[in-house]
């Protein structure tokens, strides 16, 4: 009630821009939303359905036959326990990482920061390439291993920043001082005081990293080569992308058209559940994530 009497009360310009805008934002929302729930409709179809492009806005003639290939599939199996290793140990390193050197630059009495943070922003815009990378990541025997994956990425020298700039708006340095007076040394300052008081930053860069980690094939592309160690994304990648029907082992046309509706089926589960990792992650740093990128934003 209180919103109608409030239109009433708009005038003419303005309930036209509200009528225009909400409109807007209805129809790209539309444009975004219709996709992932065509996806997720497609991967609970019958795959003859699928095929015959019979599904539209919800499933039809529901089933679990797309997400029971999906985990039957040792190869899709493998690439997620995969994924989950490489998002829950390099988000951990990342965030260990960005703590350990965003803490120091913060400290206004280290007179070197700088210079230091200086040599930081310069790998921003400048590195040696691809095949330097390679060399050095080669050198230290760490392709084809869990570690390529982990290590190269060990901190991101943008988040550093965001970190950095938190610490130095939120944390007061008369509260450093309070704990040196009674006793605190700087790593249970640093554990115990300045920890805690980042939530909201670990929080938004937990979901950045995350993201990053889970969505990352390029890494795997080039620095891994056993099946054992590929993530998801490399899996998804031969399936949607590099997908090939072996016509040796078909033998009449039904078998094909019940193969191409698995093959379809097949992709559209195994997009729900390499999404469903990172759908979780939202709503578990929503609670930080606007005032963490809010004080944590790049000033001046």
């Amino acid at each position: 009630m209180n919103h109608q009497l409030k239109f009433k009360n708009m005038r003419t310009g303005d309930k036209i821009f509200d009528i225009v805008n909400y409109t807007l934002l209805t129809l790209i929302m539309i444009i975004v939303l219709y996709p992932v729930l065509y996806i997720v409709s497609a991967s609970f179809s019958d795959p003859q359905a699928v095929v015959s492009g019979e599904v539209l806005l919800l499933p039809v003639r529901p089933t679990l036959r797309g997400y029971e290939a999906v985990f039957k599939n040792k190869k899709i199996l493998t690439g997620f326990l995969n994924s989950i290793y490489y998002l829950v140990v390099g988000t951990l390193l990342n965030l260990v990482m960005t703590m350990l050197c965003a803490y120091p630059l913060s400290r206004k009495e280290f007179r070197a920061r700088g210079g230091i943070a200086m040599f930081f922003v310069f790998t921003m815009y400048f590195s040696g390439g691809l095949v330097p990378s390679y060399i050095l990541v080669n050198s230290l025997h760490l392709t084809n291993t869990r570690w390529a994956m982990i290590i190269p990425s060990a901190m991101s020298t943008y988040n550093m920043i965001i970190c950095r700039t938190y610490m130095t708006n939120s944390i007061p340095d008369e509260m450093y001082e309070a704990a040196q007076i009674d006793g605190c040394t700087p790593w249970k300052y640093f554990l115990r005081i300045v920890t805690p008081l980042c939530k909201p930053i670990l929080a938004v860069l937990t979901l950045y990293y995350g993201v990053a980690k889970w969505n990352d094939y390029y890494t795997a592309m080039i620095y891994l080569r056993d099946d054992a160690l590929m993530p998801l994304t490399i899996v998804m990648k031969e399936i949607l992308i590099q997908n090939k029907i072996d016509m040796t082992q078909i033998g009449n046309a039904s078998n094909l058209a019940k193969l191409q509706g698995m093959s379809e089926l097949l992709k559209y589960s195994t997009i729900v559940v390499a999404s469903v990792p990172v759908m979780l992650l939202y709503p578990l740093v929503q609670k930080h994530l606007v005032k963490g990128v809010m004080i944590g934003a790049v000033k001046g």
